[in-house]
């Protein structure tokens, strides 16, 4: 297919995204507002200069700086409206289905943001984009490695104070090198003893000790980026024998560089033919510039992905959810329909 042809096909294709944080969905004009908001003497256009500034990182550790920064320029809980607002369009312009959001509080708490109004707040949202779209979003909090094992664990006890059928599991992101996985074990089993899914961020900036820690330790049913899986065959096969899914973000890892620094070299094409259930996502659309339609076509147009090979990993998008079977297979039904 042509690329207009693809876009146009695959944006019809009913499919999920299980690797999307919620604040990175923002768009560069909501942004904008924020600076213009902050600085109140500067124009739109030197507003624009200073915030693309912010997007000059080239590893994983200046991307979360960069992050950090944006979500400093939240003033309120108000501010959640725009982010899902940004969401909804992203939604509706890749024709996504189901869609598993991570939400990450710790910086809005650290600036004293209340943690029972974040989450009236997305649950309100989230039932607006289910009325405006007919989309379900479901949220997985970020307990976040980057501010220790305490943080995470005040994170999950605010969580479980604060339980709405929006919010399904925890996830562990932030910055890998300073936060191995292991330290959160204990954080990991408590949440699934509350009837919490568990996911997590390994592989994206470590070696491949960190997936076999987040299988073993965590425990998780999902692991984030998982790229350095192919460094070891077993752990590739422990994949597969485990059924745990790889939530692929090809542009983000080529934009850290950290282990590829090209679309050619990315080990998903290895993963999907070793039996590893990969999905594909965007991880931070607006921060890597790239959605998730964008990363179908690269997949078929850099990858070596065939159009029957891609459709897989759109069934996977749904098998690897957190959605119940029958669910699922409805909705594996329903691509299958639209693909015809």
């Amino acid at each position: 297919m042509e690329k207009a042809d693809f876009y146009d096909f695959f944006r019809k294709i009913p499919k999920a995204e299980l690797h999307l944080h919620i604040e990175a969905v923002i768009s560069f004009d909501s942004i904008n507002k924020f600076y213009m908001r902050k600085f109140p003497g500067i124009g739109k256009d030197e507003a624009a200069r200073e915030i693309k500034k912010l997007f000059t990182y080239d590893n994983l550790d200046g991307f979360i700086q960069a992050y950090l920064q944006i979500q400093e320029m939240y003033e309120s809980v108000a501010d959640f409206d725009l982010i899902f607002s940004d969401l909804k369009d992203y939604i509706v312009r890749n024709g996504i289905s189901y869609v598993e959001v991570f939400a990450a509080p710790s910086a809005f708490v650290k600036k004293g943001f209340d943690f029972s109004a974040m989450v009236e707040s997305y649950s309100r949202n989230v039932r607006k984009v289910k009325e405006e779209t007919g989309v379900d979003v479901r949220i997985l909090i970020d307990v976040s490695r980057t501010f220790g094992a305490e943080n995470a664990e005040k994170n999950l006890q605010l969580l479980l104070a604060n339980r709405i059928p929006e919010i399904i599991g925890i996830g562990l992101g932030g910055s890998e090198s300073k936060g191995p996985c292991r330290d959160f074990g204990a954080v990991f089993e408590k949440a699934r003893d509350n009837g919490l899914f568990t996911v997590a961020h390994a592989g994206e900036d470590v070696d491949a000790f960190s997936i076999w820690d987040a299988i073993d330790i965590l425990k998780v049913s999902r692991v984030g980026h998982g790229v350095t899986a192919f460094q070891d065959e077993a752990l590739m096969k422990e994949l597969v024998r485990r059924g745990i899914a790889l939530e692929s973000c090809p542009m983000s890892n080529v934009f850290t560089k950290r282990y590829v620094k090209s679309l050619s070299e990315h080990p998903l094409r290895k993963f999907f033919d070793e039996g590893i259930m990969v999905t594909l996502n965007t991880d931070d659309p607006l921060f890597f510039g790239v959605e998730l339609v964008d990363e179908y076509w690269n997949a078929y147009s850099q990858m070596g992905f065939s159009a029957a090979e891609l459709k897989e990993i759109v069934k996977n998008s749904f098998r690897a959810s957190f959605l119940d079977e029958g669910r699922k297979a409805r909705f594996c039904a329903a691509v299958d329909e639209a693909w015809g």
